[in-house]
């Protein structure tokens, strides 16, 4: 088959598009004749490289796909051949304590499709059978091979670990952004006054568009005074930071006195300098969130299937241009998510 491979890591040119071994279907696995599947920042830190990732090259990297089920391991219940089926990328244990409690984003050996094992970034993907939902007829490939990572992450981000209520304010970073177009619809969604950020007027409009009440461009205004001027020097409820080391101090500064502010990951940087005083003095909350339960992926995604929340698509590629889509999402050209098709699907 043809396969996306990164071949050792670093910048864009250690990317192939070429010949791949076909995969080996397990007991418990599904084969996926892989229709589409969206890039995330993921996939860009996975070609760089990670201190504490160690992966046999060449690595097929992505975590999010969607596609036919061409066969089933004999132990494989939940789907048949023609199924229509998209990708959950979070794997974990079903032992573990945290597992056996309900929890299995906690899982002590939680991993990611893409990431830790073999991705889905190909013309066939060997897939564990918990790793997949159903699609419904009628949902475009683009649509249900672009949405499962982002929604669920943000999901579980405002509605389980920041318990977001109606009335309360929400600021979104980075709104233009996978996880960030998504927490927009989700906090509108549940009742919020949704604040947001970007850097061009193009992306504010569509924040607005998404359900944003105040838009900021951080680039041209610094985001938390612009907060405390808007709130009356209150602050907001949320903050939704998954930037990290450039905008963790006024991500705090942003929040009003029992703040929360919540992350899933570090763009720009994991180890930002914080405000210890402020977060004692002001009595607030920092909560990570990872990925999102199976009950959680359920929930969000039958609001994208009725089309509730709509991904926002910035450009389809086919496989073979992948080096060019982790350029558009290096680059932060445009907003959304960047989605490759097997060539030949095109």
């Amino acid at each position: 088959m043809q396969a996306v491979k990164v071949t050792e890591h670093g910048e864009t040119d250690v990317i192939e598009y070429g010949e791949y071994p076909d995969p080996e279907v397990g007991r418990d696995e599904v084969l996926v004749d892989v229709k589409a599947g969206a890039l995330n920042h993921l996939d860009v830190w996975v070609r760089r490289g990670l201190p504490t990732l160690d992966l046999e090259m060449p690595h097929v990297p992505g975590s999010d796909a969607a596609g036919v089920v061409e066969d089933v391991g004999e132990d494989v219940t939940r789907f048949a051949p023609g199924d229509r089926v998209a990708v959950t990328a979070g794997v974990h244990c079903g032992d573990c304590e945290f597992c056996r409690s309900g929890d299995p984003t906690l899982c002590v050996n939680f991993h990611l499709i893409g990431e830790h094992v073999t991705g889905v970034h190909s013309e066939y993907a060997a897939v564990p059978e918990d790793n997949l939902i159903p699609v419904p007829e009628g949902v475009d490939w683009v649509t249900a091979g672009s949405t499962s990572l982002v929604f669920q992450t943000a999901w579980r981000l405002l509605i389980d670990r920041a318990d977001i209520e109606a009335g309360e304010k929400v600021l979104v970073l980075g709104a233009s952004g996978g996880v960030g177009h998504a927490a927009v619809q989700i906090a509108d969604y549940a009742g919020a006054e949704v604040y947001a950020t970007g850097s061009t007027e193009e992306k504010l409009q569509h924040a607005r568009e998404l359900g944003a009440d105040h838009v900021v461009n951080y680039e041209q205004q610094n985001f938390a005074e612009w907060v405390r001027s808007e709130t009356g020097n209150r602050g907001v409820d949320v903050v939704v930071d998954y930037i990290g080391a450039g905008t963790w101090r006024d991500s705090i500064k942003s929040l009003a006195k029992n703040g929360r502010l919540v992350t899933c990951g570090g763009t720009a940087g994991g180890n930002p300098e914080t405000d210890i005083p402020r977060i004692f003095w002001n009595q607030l909350q920092i909560i990570g969130s990872t990925m999102g339960t199976p009950g959680q992926v359920d929930d969000v995604m039958e609001l994208v299937w009725d089309g509730t929340f709509e991904p926002a698509v910035r450009e389809v590629l086919p496989m073979s241009e992948t080096a060019r889509a982790h350029e558009i999402i290096e680059s932060r050209e445009g907003f959304g998510k960047v989605v490759v098709r097997p060539d030949s699907e095109l």
